[in-house]
């Protein structure tokens, strides 16, 4: 069963597998990482490690029972408890429910263990498939944007209170593991 798991440092080559196994894929529908981001890779994996660390964010990542990355889903810029969602599920993933078992999860997360009361989001409009999972999980739309040159929508999410959140999860997707 696919499990979450907060980013750390081991998790480098598989992550590094990932987005280069994915890179064609995921520039089709939002923008390329561009050659930096490969070239820079460990650096830019240690400093989300540290920010992780230091409560400004949180990464996770969706890997199977091998190990092996399916996708990872991120907060970013947790401040005043609101943080923006990012996600990304690997091409051979694709189309199960896996980004919306996923960021429900995450969802769930941010309001009892990260103590966050509101998600934002951004997809593009020719994003059908990111748009889906955000109406699903409950995202609503709340403002339009231009994201990279293309025009998109924000949404929103208001997280229950923690111990409401606590009960809810729909058993698609194990909890996640901190490292160690």
């Amino acid at each position: 069963m696919p499990r979450l798991e907060l980013l750390h440092l081991d998790h480098a080559a598989a992550l590094l597998a990932f987005e280069r196994e994915n890179r064609a894929y995921f520039a089709a529908s939002i923008p390329d990482r561009g050659d930096a981001y490969f070239s820079g890779f460990d650096a830019l994996h240690r400093e989300r490690v540290a920010e992780q660390a230091a409560g400004v964010c949180f990464f996770h990542l969706v890997v199977d029972d091998a190990g092996a990355v399916l996708g990872r889903v991120n907060l970013v810029d947790a401040t005043e408890g609101t943080a923006d969602l990012g996600y990304r599920i690997a091409e051979r993933a694709a189309g199960r429910g896996l980004a919306t078992a996923a960021v429900r999860e995450v969802s769930r997360l941010a309001a009892t263990a990260y103590g966050l009361r509101t998600l934002r989001a951004a997809a593009t409009l020719d994003n059908a498939a990111s748009r889906a999972v955000l109406a699903r999980t409950g995202f609503l739309p709340v403002g339009d944007l231009v994201l990279n040159g293309r025009p998109a929508l924000r949404f929103a999410l208001e997280l229950p209170p923690a111990d409401r959140a606590a009960r809810t999860g729909d058993g698609v997707m194990s909890s996640v593991r901190r490292p160690g």
